[in-house]
């Protein structure tokens, strides 16, 4: 029987999936929702069976084949090993590793190459690479850390909204926008963010940066604050050695042109995705050298 392998990137709004064989040539590809195993790890597992089963399905594959195959899952939440033990032993594949969503990110961006990547999604974590030693900042999760994240900028957007209502703060269109939307009652702004998961949250920071382009002083007030965290994060990474830097998520074109000009010779163009990246570290994982060669 051929070995498959799979590789997957499971975010906080979708989780992605490629099977590729034993050569890391990829067959076939599925998409899923979210998979943040910290916020969410019953719905993870359902996503990350799901767009495995459609990868297969794509290749046009028996998607019962999964059971034989190997992953690589890379997902946020990763370095909480309650949340990886759980998912991990209910995950259907053969073999399986959690890994985290930044190092396969990175693999995707810079190869095997020394340098470091910034993830600003609806989490955001920072991983770097220098002479094959790897190490972390952030990605602690939303309740105590994803600074700098679409969920932590949409969350303070409307924390803002509040305190405006309230006359605490001054209004502006972002937050009279915002307020229109909950019908002009805190309270529904409040029973949203009672039940809200990140990505939720996250819907709301394209409205900071599309206001912020016009000059509304609380969307430049809450960008200039949420981008000084991640200067500070990316000093922590220049100072331990990167000289290349890939911004990588949904939020990373539209906050590099706010982040500090010490930073910006340094960013770099990715070479692939996340996705292929996780294809590449499922094949060092789990394919023999003899069966690359045959």
């Amino acid at each position: 029987m051929p070995h498959y392998i799979i590789g997957i990137d499971g975010g906080g709004t979708s989780c992605r999936a490629a099977l590729a064989g034993a050569d890391g040539r990829i067959l076939g590809r599925g998409k899923s929702g979210a998979a943040n195993i910290l916020t969410d790890p019953d719905t993870a597992l359902v996503h990350i069976i799901g767009a495995a089963k459609a990868a297969f399905e794509d290749a046009g594959l028996d998607p019962e084949c999964f059971t034989t195959t190997d992953a690589l899952v890379g997902v946020a939440g990763s370095n909480v090993g309650e949340a990886v033990h759980y998912v991990k032993e209910r995950l259907p594949f053969a073999r399986a590793d959690i890994e985290s969503d930044g190092l396969i990110a990175l693999q995707g961006a810079l190869g095997d190459l020394d340098g470091a990547v910034a993830i600003l999604g609806t989490g955001s974590i920072y991983i770097s690479r220098i002479g094959g030693d790897v190490s972390y900042i952030g990605g602690w999760g939303f309740k105590v850390g994803d600074l700098g994240s679409g969920g932590r900028l949409g969350h303070a957007l409307l924390q803002e909204s509040l305190l405006a209502y309230d006359g605490i703060h001054p209004t502006s269109p972002l937050t009279d926008e915002v307020m229109a939307e909950f019908n002009n009652d805190p309270r529904d702004i409040v029973e949203f963010a009672r039940l809200a998961h990140p990505g939720e949250f996250g819907r709301y920071a394209p409205k900071v940066f599309a206001h912020a382009e016009r000059h509304d002083p609380v969307a430049v007030a809450l960008l200039k604050a949420s981008t000084q965290t991640i200067d500070e994060a990316l000093d922590v990474v220049v100072s331990r050695g990167s000289r290349r830097i890939c911004l990588l998520g949904g939020l990373a074109p539209f906050y590099r042109p706010w982040l500090a000009d010490r930073h910006q010779p340094l960013f770099a163009e990715s070479e692939a995705d996340a996705l292929t990246g996780s294809v590449a570290l499922a094949t060092k994982r789990f394919v023999t050298d003899a069966e690359v060669l045959s």
